[in-house]
């Protein structure tokens, strides 16, 4: 019966470090994306402006801008501006950032 004790106290603590862990890296990803949707949201707003499927530009672009930290100016081409933006391609081989 104690075995059994000392096994639940030590699940119990286990199980509230792993919160504890998992709280941490939710507030600086948290954290992460709100800094960075300040900097890509106006950038990314401007660079789907013209294009009919504004939804998928948006989630392409701010998902592109989180991870070069830039975005090309205009709605189109211009990508040398930004090479990491540029780089990225699908599995297919094609552009992944508008």
């Amino acid at each position: 019966m104690a075995g059994s004790n000392r096994r639940s106290s030590h699940l119990l603590l286990l199980f509230v470090l792993l919160l504890i862990a998992l709280s941490s890296v939710a507030e600086a990803y948290d954290n992460f994306r709100s800094s960075s949707n300040k900097f890509c949201r106006p950038k990314c707003r401007r660079r789907c402006s013209a294009t009919s499927h504004k939804s998928a530009c948006m989630w392409f672009c701010l998902m592109c801008c989180s991870k070069c930290k830039c975005v090309p100016p205009g709605t189109y081409g211009k990508k040398n501006a930004c090479p990491c933006y540029s780089n990225m391609k699908t599995k297919e081989g094609k552009p992944k950032c508008p």
